[in-house]
């Protein structure tokens, strides 16, 4: 399977406070803002390799934050493969509203991790 991209996600109480600050102090641009998780980066970088992060309150749909996104071309044989080993799925494989489909898996470390592919 191929990793598209890689994107950290902080938990953070005000998110506006948080995107004010990290865009002020690294000069960051707001790449995506949905109110309750804000994606950081550099607006004139190209191509899904281009660093950013996220700021996040609290997900909007699933029972926890993860730690990270990891974008995949087929996010269906990432949940089967998953399921396939045992992996504890926190969140099921879904459609959200906002254009992706994704899921959320916990590794044996505890770290929850979003899976997601951008729906066409």
């Amino acid at each position: 399977m191929e990793l598209v991209r890689a994107v950290p996600i902080l938990t953070v109480d005000d998110l506006d406070e948080a995107v004010r600050m990290y865009t002020s102090l690294l000069g960051l641009d707001v790449l995506m803002n949905h109110g309750w998780i804000a994606t950081l980066g550099n607006s004139d970088a190209t191509g899904g390799a281009a660093p950013q992060f996220s700021l996040m309150t609290a997900d909007a749909t699933a029972p926890v934050n993860p730690v990270a996104s990891l974008q995949v071309p087929d996010v269906d044989a990432a949940y089967a493969q998953a399921l396939a080993d045992g992996v504890e799925i926190v969140h099921p494989l879904c459609d959200e509203e906002w254009g992706v489909r994704r899921f959320f898996f916990r590794d044996a470390d505890g770290n929850v991790v979003n899976v997601l592919s951008h729906r066409r």
